[in-house]
């Protein structure tokens, strides 16, 4: 056929094998020995001590740590995916309202380009008690809540939920930009002919926004749960899992295992259910999308 380039698949290896190798060297055999560690009694020096799977059996029986880290992680993922809607409706009214929101965008990204390190530094600030300059206390106070004050970050009741929120706060633009690109390569005949059939307006955004962005959609949902899963920086710096692992999270729990604990198999065992975690995740995340694209076909 003239126009098409035919490229041979002995080419088309060339191109994908360097890639390809750096993946397998880079990522998959790295799990493959974090795995084999998760097997041994091994604190980082010295020769591994092979033991079975009874770091799994300890891990999943006889670690206090363990399972609420896990349910810390998979709330934090459900409040990022909760995130979307927000985000896709912002979106939606920058693009209608807005002729030149080039500058607004920014403005909403600039969180993400700032270090987590600063990042937390400056929300550690902002949640300090108003005895220490706590601009959140401190509105508080001068609104009149008094009783609204809060040792944010000490008190195990509220230190989770202030971390979701500043996590949430920084990516919050992230998601806004990949959803007003997607938004903005709707074809705009597509809401005129819309127009034209008396569907304008969250009409036409129910009925031919969501369904063309559906995959950008997708892309934002994964990010998130993925990236949350993966949640570790941002806890380090807030709050290093405390007050008495309140914050604790399956990675930060994994960290201090193998680093403050000196237990580098046990380490390695959560690691391996992280990456296991992941992993599952990505694949109901799947399935979840294919059985409404199924169901909407």
């Amino acid at each position: 056929m003239n126009g098409v380039l035919r490229v041979s698949k002995r080419a088309i290896a060339v191109f994908v094998l360097p890639c390809l190798l750096m993946y397998v060297v880079f990522v998959f055999v790295p799990i493959l020995v974090s795995f084999y560690y998760s097997l041994a009694e091994w604190t980082g020096i010295g020769t591994p001590k092979f033991i079975g799977f009874q770091n799994y059996v300890e891990m999943f029986t006889n670690d206090s740590i363990f399972w609420p880290s896990v349910y810390r992680t998979l709330i934090f993922a459900l409040f990022s995916v909760g995130e979307i809607p927000i985000v896709l409706w912002i979106a939606i009214l920058m693009t209608r309202y807005l002729r030149r929101p080039n500058f607004l965008i920014s403005s909403y990204f600039l969180p993400v380009i700032l270090s987590v390190v600063v990042v937390g530094q400056l929300w550690s600030t902002i949640y300090n008690p108003a005895s220490l300059g706590g601009m959140l206390n401190k509105v508080l106070i001068g609104l009149g809540l008094e009783s609204w004050t809060h040792a944010w970050l000490s008190d195990p009741k509220f230190a989770m939920y202030a971390i979701y929120f500043v996590a949430l706060w920084q990516y919050l633009g992230y998601h806004i930009l990949i959803q007003f690109t997607g938004i903005q390569g709707v074809p705009k005949e597509i809401y005129e002919a819309a127009r034209i059939d008396g569907a304008e307006g969250f009409t036409a955004d129910r009925y031919i926004t969501i369904p063309l962005v559906m995959p950008i959609i997708k892309i934002s949902i994964v990010l998130a749960v993925i990236g949350s899963l993966k949640a570790f920086d941002m806890i380090m710096v807030m709050t290093a899992g405390g007050p008495a692992h309140a914050t604790d999270v399956i990675s930060t729990h994994m960290y201090n295992m193998s680093f403050l604990s000196q237990k580098y198999g046990y380490g390695s065992a959560i690691s391996s259910f992280l990456v296991v975690e992941c992993l599952v995740a990505t694949v109901l995340l799947n399935a979840l999308f294919r059985r409404s694209e199924n169901q909407l076909s």
